[in-house]
């Protein structure tokens, strides 16, 4: 028997939103999409945050994803561009968890590691290690793309481990593991 899913990995952010999308036949990976969503045109950041979740419910429903794997925000200095790329994020796990979909978060490193195993390799490497994986014929200009890509495929890489990173199978299972941040 076949066995088939199909994986939606995202890179969020408020200027591009990275997204890619590989199918899972059996225990081999097939690439299927992979673009971006240009935000910088708009000004208002709840109209991007609006347009992100529009955009992920627009992937879920022509794609149907069976499971999403989204990037972590990394910790910066500028407490303003975390709390916008933690916005992204969220809306982008909502519009997941809204369908149902189980999300899985992975740091930058893991990801980084998972493809290329430096987790300090540059964007450049790991979109190349994906072109080489995925038997890409080019790589976009921007790799946000790519890093949404890189997403997906470090959960196929991860399957049936255990994994740091959290997993969410919808709306109690995110309250059940952060009820710190539950108000009652």
């Amino acid at each position: 028997m076949t066995k088939e899913r199909i994986i939606l990995g995202i890179d969020p952010g408020t200027t591009i939103m990275g997204f890619g999308l590989i199918k899972v036949i059996n225990k081999k990976m097939e690439f299927l999409q992979l673009n971006e969503l240009q935000l910088s045109k708009y000004d208002n950041h709840y109209q991007k945050l609006k347009i992100i979740f529009e955009r992920t419910i627009e992937l879920i429903e022509t794609h149907h994803p069976d499971e999403i794997a989204i990037e972590a925000p990394f910790f910066g200095k500028n407490v303003q561009s975390m709390l916008k790329l933690g916005r992204a994020q969220g809306v982008a796990m909502a519009a997941g968890l809204s369908r149902d979909i189980p999300i899985t978060e992975y740091e930058p490193k893991k990801i980084k590691m998972a493809i290329t195993g430096n987790g300090n390799a540059s964007k450049e490497q790991v979109a190349k290690m994906l072109q080489q994986l995925l038997g890409l014929k080019e790589l976009p200009k921007n790799l946000d793309s790519t890093d949404g890509l890189a997403a997906a495929v470090c959960h196929f890489f991860n399957s049936g481990k255990i994994v740091a990173g959290k997993n969410y199978t919808g709306w109690d299972a995110f309250v059940k593991q952060n009820e710190d941040k539950v108000r009652k």
